[in-house]
């Protein structure tokens, strides 16, 4: 099965993570498995990869997820318990928890991607050429994608290709932000040029995947250092290139019920969609670090999750979240609605099975400030809560879970977001366009939810649809940050008008209203934050800058010569 792919070589995982937690420059242990006693054959490699789509990402999944993507990104409301509120205000601490998380997660896939190369390169035994070059292009899609992460969030970053021969040079520096991208490029290109079109193991990175995250690196680039809102039109060209490859030779497809793409009978360590291009695989009944903690950090009420766990009451949908759904243009989106948020009188007979369903108690918002089970005694205003990755109980999942432990999976990249870009593309440096081959996928996204098809759209457009889309899936200060490379000016605007205050639901014979609350949660209003080119960069982690010092330094170029041939 599925889980027991990616749980295989758990041995060699752990060994790589240990020394990796605190610096990118920490070296992962390249003895036992060595290449000399592992990776002898074609199995042995597929084993040896396995922990890049788990392990390597646990700090990252879950509330560094949330707070960086949802929160951050304005989808996602928080209250301020361990100071977390900072997330809505742009005003995050260098010693912020999360902030720690994601750094060394990203990190340690990048050391656990170089490891593992490094082993597949000086093995020996039967392995095939073909199996190896395969391994290696999983390796550097990996660490393209760590980078991914690490470019949009902190700028400029070191580029650490072989732990081996920078574990010792002192002069490490970060380098330039284009430098960054270019090797994203670079990594991302090899990949798709030696992963196979299609795996025998469901979930593997596969052609399609490389290309499609090629694309979007090509799109984000496009942007760096844009003028007037202009973008690199080379750029664009080879984004439009590549998301075409995959819209047109593929033969993948979306899931027919978006609903169902958060449910563990299509996502879970047994299956995947097909439109699953890049994801994280966990294993319910596994260690620690291959668990799924997404739910316990989500769910407002541990009634859902029946495992003591269930935590998540302070997080829910964002007003601007919010305003979409209840604006009556949108009113047709209600596939996507329920999917994304629990709201008052919903009903989820996936949920609580064998007592008939979940139902969605409508006195939680009638109350004005409310304590919510899953608020751990934090007060909080009522609000939609977050429905996405919460599945229920083990009960409900096959038996399968625990606490901290969902059967789910985790979308890092769908095809929705090859359709999407792709129409970007085709947009360009346009203010609008009725293109066909625009208007058919970015309207095949859309269908899926259910809604009418544009017959023109803008960038405006493509950005809301793809904040709707990926609510809560850790999206949308990437999508943002994407924006502001091109076009700071509106960004900055974008995000420093956003209502970020809290409100009240109240519930009507089916009908719910809501009122915004102020900083004080009494005064209604409209509660704004400035974000500035100071903060929409991260802070790197405090605790980082004490072992690296040489991160407070001006950024360098990057000696492409030294990367090997």
């Amino acid at each position: 099965m599925l889980k027991n792919i990616f749980i295989t070589g758990l041995a060699l995982g752990l060994l790589v993570l240990s020394g990796c937690k605190k610096s990118f420059l920490n070296r992962p242990p390249l003895s036992a498995p060595t290449a000399g006693t592992f990776y002898q054959t074609d199995a042995d490699i597929l084993n040896g990869t396995g922990p890049l789509y788990n392990a390597s990402w646990d700090p990252y999944n879950g509330t560094a997820m949330e707070a960086i993507g949802d929160v951050l990104g304005g989808n996602s409301l928080t209250d301020d318990y361990n100071g977390r509120g900072a997330w809505l205000t742009f005003s995050i601490p260098a010693t912020d928890g999360s902030i720690g998380g994601a750094y060394s997660a990203f990190w340690s896939v990048i050391a656990n991607a170089n490891v593992v190369a490094y082993n597949i390169t000086n093995a020996g035994g039967g392995a095939s050429k073909s199996a190896k070059n395969s391994g290696l292009a999983e390796c550097r899609f990996m660490r393209a994608a760590a980078y991914y992460y690490l470019a949009l969030d902190w700028g400029p970053v070191p580029i650490i290709y072989d732990n081996t021969v920078q574990l010792h040079d002192s002069t490490t520096h970060r380098n330039n932000l284009a430098d960054v991208w270019k090797f994203i490029i670079i990594d991302l290109s090899w990949a798709k040029d030696n992963l196979p079109t299609a795996t025998s193991q469901a979930g593997r990175v596969t052609r399609w995947s490389a290309e499609g995250m090629l694309a979007r690196a090509y799109l984000v680039r496009s942007g760096l250092n844009g003028t007037n809102g202009q973008r690199n039109q080379s750029d664009l060209d080879s984004a439009k290139y590549w998301s075409a490859d995959v819209c047109h030779n593929s033969g993948l497809t979306l899931l027919g019920n978006y609903y169902n793409l958060f449910t563990s009978k299509y996502f879970s360590g047994t299956t995947v969609p097909a439109e699953c291009l890049f994801g994280l695989f966990w294993v319910p009944g596994g260690s620690y670090f291959v668990h799924n903690q997404l739910q316990s950090n989500l769910a407002y009420d541990p009634k859902i999750t029946q495992t003591g766990d269930g935590w998540g009451g302070s997080f829910g949908a964002s007003p601007s979240l919010m305003q979409y759904f209840l604006d009556p243009a949108n009113s047709a989106d209600s596939i996507r609605r329920k999917a994304i948020m629990f709201m008052p009188g919903d009903y989820y007979p996936d949920i609580d099975v064998a007592d008939g369903g979940w139902h969605v108690d409508t006195t939680l918002f009638n109350n004005g400030k409310i304590t919510a089970p899953g608020q751990s005694g934090q007060g909080g205003i009522d609000h939609a809560f977050v429905k996405k990755y919460v599945i229920g109980s083990p009960k409900d999942n096959g038996g399968l879970g625990g606490q901290q432990n969902e059967n789910i999976s985790t979308y890092m990249f769908r095809l929705s977001d090859v359709y999407l870009n792709y129409a970007d593309a085709i947009l360009g440096n346009s203010a609008s366009t009725s293109d066909p081959e625009a208007l058919n996928y970015f309207n095949s996204v859309r269908a899926r939810a259910g809604i009418a098809p544009k017959t023109s759209i803008t960038y405006s457009d493509i950005y809301e649809e793809k904040k709707i889309e990926f609510a809560f899936e850790g999206h949308q200060f990437y999508d943002w940050k994407m924006w502001y490379y091109f076009n700071p000016t509106a960004a900055m605007n974008y995000f420093s008008t956003q209502n970020r205050g809290n409100y009240n639901i109240t519930y009507n014979a089916g009908h719910p209203f809501i009122t915004y609350f102020g900083t004080d949660n009494k005064a209604i209003g409209t509660v704004t934050y400035n974000v500035t080119p100071a903060t929409a960069d991260l802070s790197y982690p405090e605790s980082e800058l004490l072992v690296a010092p040489n991160l407070t330094q001006p950024p360098v170029a990057f000696d492409f010569s030294k990367l090997p041939k």
